[in-house]
C-alpha cells in the first residue's frame, strides 16, 4: 500500500505491513485508495508504541477485568448449555464523525419509518390493503401476534429501544443488515467493552475525542421513568419500571442483571409478575406492588400463556389484558418483533415511499420474496450472486444458520436442483444480495490481519425524537468467513469508538436530571429475590458449617489412622445428617452446596456486587480445584486435605465479612442475614444436640467447641476443661458469643423486626411470634436443662421460623 501520502515513514508502518485486505471489499483501516484512515493514526502510533510485549500485557488488564466483572455469555451445543468468557477483540473499530452522522441520519429516519409500519400493522392495515406489503405474508410471519391487533400502547409508541445491524458494503457505502426491535440485546455489553478497552487503552481516552455513551444511558432511563409517570390518574404515584428477563439459562442474562443495576431498576422474571384488576403487579415481600413499565428482554410469544404461547412458562398469564386497558408499558409493544422478518427487507422501500414520500437514506440488503412469481424468477436467474435462506427468519443473512443457498449451491452439499428448490418452497424464500461485508483489523497470534464485521447501532425514543449510543458494538469473525460472525459460531464483539472531530465533553449516567433526585425506593424486593438471598446466605453459612466437620474428620484421622474410631463416626453421622459423605476428600455434597450457593447469588446479579461475586466463585472454583486433585487421595493425605479446608474456610469466612461489611443494608440483606443466622443457629443447635449427649465418645465436647470457633474464648471464660455445662453455656446461651444460638436468635428478632408486616397496629405476625417465643424461651433456659432432647427440639423450633418466613414472604 502507498503510505506517503502521510509520510515517509510512520511510526505503525511495520504494525500494518502484512496488512492485507480483501481486494473485493472495503476496510476500516484501508480505505479504497490504499491509505490509513486519519481516525486510525493514532491508535496504531499507540500500539507501535507500546509494542509487542506492551499490547499483550494491556489485553491481559482488559481480560482481567471482564473475569473480575464476571463478564460471560451462554453458549448452547450438542451438551447443553455452558458459560463462555466475553470474546472482546482487543482491536476497536473506529468511526470518523463524518461516518457516524451519516449512520444516524440513515437510521432516524428508518426508525419512525419502522414505527409507522408496526403501527399499520396492528392499527388500520392500510399497507396490507393498497398491496404495499402481501397478506400471506404478514399471515404466516410467527411474530406477528393476532390478539396484538387493535392494542394501542399506553405510550402511543410501539418502540422504543431499537437496534440496526449495520456494515459498510465495498463501495464504502452503509447498508442496513437487519432491525432488532423484539428485544434487543447487547447494550449492557458495550458498556462492559467500554470500561475494558479503557482499562487496556487508558491514554486514548485522554484526549476527550472518543464520544462516550452515558448519555445515551441517562436519555433512555430518563424517558422510561416519563414513561411511568405518563396518564397517572389524579393522585397515583408511578409504579416501578422493571427489566423483564426470561431468567438465568438466557444467554444474555448477564447483561439484563448488569443493565438493571446499571439503570437502577428492578430485574424481574414472568413469575414475578401478577395481574390484578387489569394491573401488572410485582409479588414483593411487602405485598403487591404496581408495575408501570416493563422493559422487555423476551420474546413477545413468551409473555402471556392466556393468549399466545400457551406453553410459555416465562411469561404472565393476563399480560395481554393489561396491555390491552393501558395498564403497563411495554419496551417494546408485544408483536413489534415482525419488523426484525427477513422478508420484510423487500417491502422496506416501495413502504418508505408509500408512507413517507421518500427513498430510504440507508438502503437495506437488496432482497427479494420469492412468494411473488417475477422476484422469484429474478432470483433463480442469479442464484450465483445471493443468500437464499428462510423468509420467516429473523436471523442475519450472515449468520450461518440462515443461508441455506450461498453462490448457487446448498451450503449442505444438497444435491437437489436450487431452482427446483426455489420453485417448491418459494413463498417460504427470500433471496438476498450476497454483499460483502467490509473488514477491520483484529489482533490474531499478535498481528493485525482483516476480519469481516458489522455494527450494532442502539437507538432509544426520548422527548426530543431517538437519540442513539455514539458506537455500540460491532461483531467481527472468528474467521475470514462472515457467517462466522456471530457468537454461538465463535465470533467476538468490540468496542466502537466515534472519533469527534474535536474534543468534547460527553455526559454520563451518574449526571442528575433535577437539581435534587429523591432515593429509590429500596423495600421493593421480589419475593424471589428474597427468596434467593435468603437460601444464598443458608448454603454459603451450611458449607462453612460442613467445612468446619470436615476438617476435623480429617485432623483426626491423621492422628489415629482408624477410620472407625468412635469420634469419627460421630463425625461421619453429623456430616451424614447434612447430605455429605466422607467417602472423599472433598464430598460432592459440599460442592453441591457451593454451587447452590452461586446459583442463587446469580439469580440476583442485579443486587450483588462484583467483588462479592468474585469471592463467591472463586470459592467454588478452589473446592473443585480440590476435589479434582485429591479425588484419588491415599491414607496419609489427611494434613494436606486438612490444609485446603482451611483454606477453602479462610476464603468462605473472607466472602461473608466482604458482604457483611460492603452490602447496603436493605429489605435484601436482612434475608440474606436472616439465612446466614437460621442456618448457623440450627447447624451449632444440632452439633450440640449431638456432642453433648451423655455417650459422647471423648473428644466430643472439644470438637463441639473448634466447630463453633470457640477454643479461645472457653479457654478465657473457663479455666477448666471443657465439660457438658461449659459448652452448652457457650455455645447455646452466650449472647456474647456470636457462634452461640442465642447470639443468632437475638440477631433473628432484631432482622424480623424490621420486616414488612411483622407487627401491624400492635398485632404480631405469625412468623414473628415465632421468633420471639423461641428466642425467649432459650434465654430463659440455662445448661442443665438444655439437654440433647430439648437442644433438637430447639432445631425443630428453627426449622418452623424458616418455613413461616417462607410462607410470609417468599412466596
Amino acid at each position: 500500500m502507498d503510505s506517503s501520502d502521510i509520510s515517509d515513514r510512520r511510526p505503525f508502518d511495520d504494525l500494518i505491513a502484512d496488512y492485507t485486505p480483501h481486494p473485493q471489499g472495503a476496510d476500516e483501516l484501508i480505505d479504497a485508495g490504499g491509505r490509513v484512515r486519519t481516525v486510525w493514526a493514532g491508535l496504531l502510533t499507540e500500539f507501535a508504541r507500546l509494542g509487542p510485549d506492551g499490547v499483550r500485557q494491556r489485553t491481559q488488564r482488559a481480560e482481567q477485568y471482564l473475569r473480575d466483572a464476571g463478564v460471560f455469555f451462554r453458549v448452547y451445543g450438542e451438551e447443553g448449555p455452558s458459560e463462555r468468557a466475553w470474546p472482546l477483540s482487543h482491536v476497536p473499530v473506529l468511526l470518523a464523525d463524518s461516518d457516524w452522522q451519516s449512520i444516524q441520519a440513515g437510521l432516524t429516519q428508518r426508525a419512525d419509518l419502522l414505527e409507522e409500519i408496526v403501527a399499520d400493522l396492528y392499527g388500520e392495515a392500510r399497507l396490507v390493503r393498497e398491496g404495499h406489503l402481501p397478506a400471506s405474508l404478514v399471515a404466516r410471519m410467527t411474530d406477528w401476534l393476532r390478539p396484538m391487533v387493535g392494542v394501542t400502547p399506553r405510550s402511543g409508541h410501539y418502540l422504543h429501544f431499537i437496534a440496526f445491524e449495520v456494515g459498510r458494503g465495498p463501495d464504502g457505502g452503509w447498508w442496513v443488515l437487519g432491525d432488532r426491535t423484539q428485544a434487543p440485546s447487547g447494550a449492557g455489553f458495550a458498556i462492559e467493552n467500554r470500561v475494558a478497552m479503557s482499562r487496556m487503552l487508558p491514554e486514548s481516552f485522554a484526549g476527550g475525542r472518543i464520544a462516550r455513551i452515558g448519555g445515551f444511558f441517562r436519555d433512555f432511563r430518563d424517558a422510561l421513568e416519563r414513561l411511568a409517570a405518563k396518564g397517572l390518574r389524579v393522585g397515583e404515584a408511578p409504579g416501578e419500571v422493571g427489566v423483564l428477563t426470561p431468567g438465568l439459562l438466557n444467554d444474555a442474562y448477564f447483561e439484563h442483571a448488569y443493565i438493571a443495576r446499571y439503570l437502577g431498576f428492578i430485574l424481574l422474571e414472568g413469575e414475578d409478575l401478577v395481574v390484578r384488576d387489569g394491573r401488572v403487579m410485582v409479588r414483593t415481600v411487602a405485598g403487591l406492588k404496581p408495575v408501570s413499565v416493563l422493559w422487555r428482554r423476551l420474546d413477545a410469544s413468551y409473555a402471556d400463556p392466556l393468549e399466545l404461547d400457551e406453553t410459555s412458562r416465562l411469561g404472565t398469564p393476563g399480560l395481554v389484558g393489561a396491555l390491552r386497558q393501558q395498564e403497563v408499558t411495554m419496551v417494546n409493544a408485544l408483536g413489534s418483533g415482525v419488523l426484525e422478518t427477513r422478508a420484510m427487507l423487500a417491502f422496506l422501500p416501495r413502504i418508505c415511499q408509500a408512507l413517507r414520500g421518500e427513498r430510504l437514506l440507508l438502503p437495506n440488503i437488496a432482497t427479494w420474496w420469492c412468494g411473488q412469481a417475477t422476484e422469484r424468477e429474478h432470483v433463480k436467474a442469479h442464484t450465483d450472486r445471493m443468500m437464499i435462506g428462510p423468509a420467516l427468519s429473523t436471523r442475519l443473512p450472515f449468520d450461518a444458520e440462515t443461508a441455506t443457498v450461498l453462490g448457487g449451491q446448498f451450503r449442505a452439499g444438497s444435491q437437489a436442483s436450487v431452482n427446483d428448490w426455489i420453485d417448491a418452497e418459494g413463498a417460504a424464500l427470500v433471496g438476498q444480495e450476497a454483499v460483502r461485508l467490509s473488514t477491520t483489523p483484529a489482533l490474531v497470534d499478535g498481528r493485525l490481519v482483516p476480519r469481516p464485521m458489522s455494527l450494532r447501532v442502539f437507538a432509544t425514543r426520548t422527548e426530543r425524537g431517538w437519540a442513539f449510543m455514539p458506537g455500540g458494538y460491532a461483531r467481527i469473525g472468528r474467521t475470514e468467513d462472515p457467517t462466522a460472525i456471530s457468537l454461538q459460531q465463535g465470533g467476538s464483539v468490540a468496542d466502537v469508538w466515534v472519533i469527534r472531530d474535536r474534543p468534547a465533553r460527553g455526559a454520563t449516567i451518574a449526571e442528575a436530571r433535577y437539581e435534587t433526585r429523591a432515593r429509590g425506593d429500596l423495600t421493593v424486593l421480589p419475593s424471589r429475590a428474597a427468596d434467593n438471598l435468603y437460601w444464598l446466605g443458608r448454603y454459603v453459612e451450611r458449607a462453612e458449617g460442613t467445612m468446619r466437620l470436615l476438617r476435623a474428620h480429617h485432623a483426626r484421622l491423621s492422628e489415629s489412622a482408624d477410620p472407625d474410631a468412635p469420634l469419627l463416626t460421630e463425625i461421619d453421622l453429623a456430616l451424614w445428617r447434612s447430605g455429605v459423605s466422607t467417602r472423599t476428600p472433598i464430598p460432592e455434597g459440599l460442592l453441591d452446596m457451593l454451587g447452590a450457593a452461586v446459583n442463587s447469588a446469580a439469580q440476583v446479579r442485579d443486587r450483588f456486587s462484583e467483588d462479592g461475586w468474585i469471592a463467591l466463585t472463586d470459592l467454588r472454583l478452589t473446592a473443585q480445584e480440590a476435589a479434582a486433585e485429591y479425588a484419588d487421595a491415599e491414607s496419609g493425605d489427611e494434613d494436606a486435605i486438612a490444609r485446603i479446608l482451611s483454606l477453602l474456610l479462610r476464603q468462605v469466612t473472607g466472602f461473608s465479612g466482604l458482604v457483611q461489611d460492603n452490602m447496603y443494608r436493605f429489605t435484601g440483606w436482612r434475608f440474606l442475614s436472616l439465612g446466614r443466622a437460621l442456618e448457623r443457629a440450627t447447624g451449632t443447635a444440632a452439633v450440640l444436640a449431638q456432642f453433648t449427649a451423655d455417650d459422647v465418645p471423648e473428644g466430643g465436647l472439644d470438637l463441639a467447641v473448634e466447630y463453633a470457633d470457640s477454643a479461645m474464648t472457653h479457654r478465657r471464660r473457663f479455666t477448666i476443661a471443657t465439660n457438658r455445662e461449659t459448652v452448652v453455656d457457650l455455645l447455646a446461651l452466650d449472647g456474647r458469643n456470636p457462634r452461640s444460638v442465642l447470639y443468632q436468635l437475638n440477631r433473628i428478632r432484631t432482622l424480623a423486626a424490621r420486616l414488612p408486616g411483622a407487627e401491624d397496629h400492635g398485632h404480631l405476625s405469625e412468623f414473628y411470634k415465632a421468633v420471639i417465643r423461641t428466642q425467649t424461651d432459650l434465654e430463659l433456659s440455662d445448661p442443665e436443662t438444655l439437654d440433647p432432647d430439648a437442644l433438637w427440639a430447639l432445631r425443630s423450633a428453627m426449622s418452623e421460623i424458616s418455613d413461616l418466613l417462607s410462607a410470609a414472604y417468599l412466596r
